[in-house]
């Protein structure tokens, strides 16, 4: 069967996401219609495609232990000069997602692997691009706040376009004794109600 190329992700809900890759392609970066706005658990990774059906069981014990949380972006940073990247900064839900990625990446799982760089929640918005368009990015994003409750995350396959599509939501368990997601400063995190926020 081959082998396939893996992502999971959390993603970034409308009308943020289409903002951020409409914005994304403004500063010039040719991948920012082939990749969902994201939060990424699991950089690309190779996998043998007889394994998708143990990986999506896997992905689904992960989500049904969870609880969904807030997520908010505030801001910009960067990885340069160790990474030519800019990104719109997890201001909350940052440990949230790093307890969703460690668990996706158990050694007891199908998705084992290192990263390369230290684990850090981040939705880019320029990424290999000219330094003067990446300082573009990160000044005119700088004031962008997007906030919602994050109820799932999904599965992605890189096709031979390079392009990510979705292969499947896993939604996270809710209610009933299903343990939370821990929060920041590990406490408990309760599902929020509040609308999502935008300020340009």
């Amino acid at each position: 069967m081959g082998t396939v190329t893996l992502g999971v992700s959390i993603a970034v809900p409308e009308p943020y996401g289409s903002l951020l890759q409409e914005r994304r392609a403004s500063f010039g970066d040719p991948a920012a219609f082939g990749i969902p706005t994201h939060v990424t658990l699991l950089p690309p990774t190779e996998a043998d495609a007889a394994d998708l059906p143990a990986i999506e069981v896997h992905l689904e014990t992960i989500a049904t232990a969870g609880r969904p949380f807030p997520m908010r972006l505030s801001g910009t940073g960067t990885f340069r000069p160790l990474s030519p990247v800019v990104f719109v900064q997890v201001v909350a839900g940052a440990s949230a997602c790093s307890w969703l990625q460690k668990r996706v990446r158990d050694a007891s799982g199908p998705l084992v692997r290192e990263l390369q760089f230290p684990y850090h929640p981040h939705v880019t918005v320029a990424h290999g691009i000219s330094e003067e368009a990446m300082d573009r990015a990160y000044a005119e994003l700088a004031d962008y706040e997007a906030a919602w409750n994050c109820g799932s995350f999904a599965l992605y396959e890189q096709g031979p376009d390079a392009v990510w599509r979705k292969l499947r939501d896993f939604p996270f368990g809710g209610g009933g004794g299903a343990p939370a997601v821990p929060a920041q400063g590990g406490y408990t995190i309760e599902a929020s109600s509040s609308a999502p926020s935008l300020r340009p």
